[in-house]
């Protein structure tokens, strides 16, 4: 296997632990974002650094837009007492919809297998419009699409 085939296992493996802490169905976007972000090493993780989104940073976001959502649909989450995600018996999470798109859109932002680098799965994870992701940044005022700009730079100037 090549260097970047380990990453992506890894940042997979990862996400997935994600996914099943927070007791979701499914690893999504969102999770390999964070799996990225505890990737040190990259210049993907140096982009997220860069622009502040450790994953500390990373998961306030994502809580501000699970809060945000429920108040769009009238569901305050301080009204309520929501359970903790259950984690027991579970399976890993197999890999969503925003996941595999993620990973596709990166693929398909490397001009060949050769030439994938760990930035271009951020790329493919930042390449949406809609989705938890965007949402998420917007949320905590990320430009998404500077942050794009940023990684694309990096792929021009850095191998990893």
């Amino acid at each position: 296997m090549s260097a970047m085939d380990h990453y992506i296992n890894d940042v997979i493996v990862r996400g997935a632990a994600e996914a099943l802490a927070d007791g979701s169905a499914a690893t999504e976007a969102h999770h390999l974002l964070l799996a990225i972000a505890a990737h040190e090493g990259t210049a993907a993780h140096r982009v997220l650094s860069a622009a502040g989104l450790g994953g500390q940073e990373i998961g306030q976001a994502l809580d501000r837009e699970f809060e945000h959502s429920l108040n769009a649909v009238g569901v305050s989450r301080t009204a309520y007492h929501l359970p903790e995600p259950s984690r027991e018996g579970k399976n890993p999470p197999k890999l969503g919809a925003s996941a595999r798109l993620a990973i596709e859109r990166g693929f398909a932002a490397a001009t060949g297998k050769k030439d994938l680098r760990p930035a271009h799965l951020l790329l493919g994870i930042l390449d949406t419009e809609i989705g938890t992701v965007p949402r998420a940044l917007a949320l905590a005022g990320i430009d998404r699409a500077e942050l794009m700009a940023q990684t694309r730079e990096a792929l021009e100037h850095e191998r990893w």
